[in-house]
């Protein structure tokens, strides 16, 4: 059978507001995950065991790291041992997002992993059933499956269909750094004992007509205690901020990617090559309608 490619586009989260920590350990979230049009690739064919074979600009972040540490094989035996799929399949993974940079890389390429193999497998599930597999795979997961703008609630679980998008640019920034999620919400939690449940800002219910308003209207939460972890976080939005055309710049998840609006192409391409130049991984790209 024709191998089948899947897209893992980087996820972005326009807004991450982080309330309580709940019982389970996670904390309840109230998020916009918007997706880019680039990102890593995923390729599934038949083959005879399930393998796992990473290459590409950042395979190298994840050497000395067993298949079963990956989501995208674990994705696969999850899926595997639901439907009692008896078929090996080589996965390749084609890693040009970095890796511990708050976009959803990993998250991203499991959901493109599920895809893939479900169509390689022959496989119908429902999308809820999907969505708790997902889950259980990692909590960002599930509002990878369709790379399309989402309302994100409880840890990750709970999805809605966000408003159309106007179309904007986004500027991707890594500084270069790795900044794992665990200790960055451990120090959230240090410096936020109690806070406030997670909400989304008002007026987000309608059509979204105005990004810097809701830009200015929301923030990350987790963006204080990662630039305490990594102060190069907080010179980077500083630069972001400062160039020509940005409409706003924030961190992405747990950071240590931040992202830029631009309403102008040539302007988001312009401070692409600017960082470039600079030696940073960065990427250029309009959200991803779905």
């Amino acid at each position: 059978m024709t191998a089948i490619r899947e897209n893992a586009p980087a996820k972005i989260n326009l807004y991450l507001h982080v309330g309580p920590l709940r019982d389970d350990g996670l904390h309840d979230l109230a998020s916009l995950f918007v997706f880019t049009e680039k990102g890593d690739d995923i390729v599934a064919e038949a083959h005879d065991a399930l393998s796992l074979h990473i290459e590409g600009p950042f395979a190298g972040a994840l050497a000395g790291h067993g298949a079963a540490d990956n989501l995208v094989f674990r994705a696969g035996e999850s899926l595997r041992a639901r439907f009692g799929v008896a078929a090996g399949t080589r996965l390749r993974l084609v890693k040009n997002l970095p890796v511990a940079a708050g976009i959803g890389g990993g998250s991203a390429d499991a959901a493109a992993a599920l895809r893939a193999l479900a169509k390689l497998w022959g496989l119908s599930l429902p999308a809820q059933e999907l969505r708790a597999l997902a889950f259980n795979l990692g909590a960002d997961v599930p509002a990878c499956l369709d790379g399309a703008p989402v309302f994100v609630d409880g840890a990750g679980e709970k999805l809605s269909p966000a408003p159309a998008l106007p179309p904007v640019w986004l500027l991707l920034v890594n500084p270069g750094i790795e900044v794992p999620t665990g200790p960055v919400f451990q120090r959230f939690d240090a410096d936020n004992p109690a806070p406030p449940p997670a909400a989304h800002p008002a007026g987000v219910e309608g059509r979204i007509d105005d990004v810097l308003q809701l830009m200015n209207a929301s923030r990350n939460d987790l963006e204080p205690a990662a630039i305490r972890i990594a102060p190069e976080i907080g010179d980077l939005l500083q630069s972001m901020r400062a160039q020509p055309g940005c409409l706003a710049a924030r961190m992405s998840g747990s950071g240590a990617t931040c992202f830029a609006v631009f309403t102008d192409e040539a302007a988001a391409h312009a401070a692409g090559e600017y960082y470039k130049k600079m030696n940073r991984w960065a990427m250029v790209s309009p959200i991803a309608s779905g």
